[in-house]
């Protein structure tokens, strides 16, 4: 009888000893056949002596046999033992490469523990102190060029591969033994290793750490690990409701606008590069003015390429408006939402104030809580600014919005207010896309100007 080893240094086929170890053939046969040793990696190897495996913790201490295995499964593991008594036949001998033996547990005082589901390979010839101490039970007929490569693996001080080597999938060519009560085969294989938790880092099987990847082949694969790794830090601040959300490849999104621009304008400029859908100009909930960007919804992603690629950048309103692919809020069954926008100053601190008349000045840092979304390079800020007029009676300034550019400085366009003010703002600004909370934190200075 014949089992076939699919390792991820080539294939390994032993023919088993069934007549003359029969319950240590059984044993191993129905191990394999519920794919027991699937992904189970050879966790000792030492050059020119043996190959061991069978460990699903991969530590050595690991292991049981069929039975307890299967008993375990059905809750009733108490009743069986762990091991079952090695069958050590004297005309078994570890005299040639490739022979198969279970290894043999060691009780605490140093004893014979038995056999359980660990075994290993020889890789060379002529181990005889191995005689009488572990059961052979099979010999490898094929594949002795994969015990040579598993003979020349780097291992560490413990003994393990570097590289890990993994017995991939076991195929039983031939099972003469009648299944044990208990024994289910799965449906599915396996697909994570069983010891993945533990604290080995190492090279994977499939991983070759010395290839290197063309220039441009690497730049990419670094644009991707780096969009990734934002993605999952928009995911933990809340920006994304999950990192492999996508938006619709249809939609543009367009902000930089004019105040006067309305919904129709937009739609009669755009519907040159084809099919319009919806057309939508975002405005405050509450005073219904623009907030001077929108959505663009086309029937095709080709024409909303093709409008992206140009009128970045053009003169609409006497205002050059920036367009980009649409960044919106996604809903459990994947449809996409566009947020209201709603900003609140909820905290200033280290606030330094000095009037005189025709001057006010006032310094600190302010926290503005977006709930809805910002858009990089665009800011509308309403704000109420208290200050004193020449004549000494005290004023309101009026709400002003202003226009952030891309590199991070707010300038405010000028402002009336009561005693001819000019607002001006500057400071640096965190603004974000999707759902999240921004940050402002800068200088505010009024300068009233009578």
């Amino acid at each position: 009888m014949s089992v076939l080893l699919e390792t991820s240094l080539g294939d390994i086929v032993i023919d088993l000893e069934i007549e003359a170890c029969p319950i240590t053939c059984a044993n191993f046969l129905k191990l394999c056949k519920v794919y027991y040793y699937n992904l189970n990696a050879f966790f000792n190897v030492s050059k020119d002596f043996l190959a061991q495996t069978g460990d699903p913790t991969a530590t050595g201490t690991g292991g049981e046999c069929a039975a307890s295995y299967f008993a375990s499964k059905n809750g009733s593991k108490s009743t069986v033992a762990r091991y079952f008594a090695p069958e050590l036949v004297p005309r078994l001998k570890h005299t040639m490469k490739g022979t198969v033996s279970m290894a043999v547990a060691r009780t605490a005082g140093g004893g014979s523990g038995g056999c359980g589901s660990q075994f290993f390979i020889t890789l060379a010839d002529s181990i005889d102190y191995l005689d009488g101490q572990h059961a052979v039970f099979g010999h490898v007929v094929e594949g002795l060029e994969t015990l040579d490569a598993l003979n020349d693996v780097f291992t560490d001080e413990s003994g393990r591969p570097l590289k890990d080597v993994r017995i991939r999938h076991v195929e039983v060519l031939e099972d003469p033994f009648p299944d044990p009560e208990g024994l289910v085969v799965p449906e599915d294989l396996p697909t994570r290793p069983p010891d993945a938790e533990g604290d080995f880092a190492r090279i994977l099987e499939d991983e070759d750490p010395l290839a290197e990847l063309p220039e441009e082949e690497a730049e990419e694969e670094r644009r991707r690990k780096a969009a990734v790794a934002s993605a999952l830090t928009l995911e933990m601040v809340g920006d994304l409701p999950f990192a492999n959300v996508r938006p619709p490849e249809n939609v543009l999104f367009v902000c930089k606008l004019n105040s006067v621009t309305r919904d129709e304008d937009l739609e009669l400029i755009f519907s040159r590069f084809g099919k319009i859908m919806s057309c939508q100009v975002i405005r405050d909930k509450k005073t219904g003015d623009s907030l001077q960007y929108a959505f663009i919804e086309f029937d095709r992603k080709e024409d909303a390429e093709q409008a992206y690629f140009k009128m970045q950048n053009v003169l609409v309103d006497d205002r050059r408006i920036w367009v980009d692919f649409q960044l919106l809020n996604s809903t459990e069954d994947g449809q996409t939402t566009q947020p209201e926008v709603e900003r609140e100053v909820v905290g200033v601190s280290e606030v330094d104030r000095t009037s005189k008349p025709g001057r006010a000045t006032e310094t600190g840092e302010a926290e503005v809580v977006v709930d809805g979304m910002t858009v990089m390079g665009w800011c509308s800020t309403p704000m109420t600014t208290p200050h004193l007029d020449e004549s000494g009676e005290r004023g309101v300034g009026q709400h002003r919005q202003g226009i952030e550019t891309t590199d991070g400085i707010n300038v405010t366009d000028e402002a009336r207010t009561a005693g001819d003010t000019t607002v001006t703002t500057t400071g640096e600004a965190c603004a974000v896309r999707g759902a999240a909370t921004a940050r402002q934190i800068g200088v505010i200075r009024v300068d009233n100007d009578s």
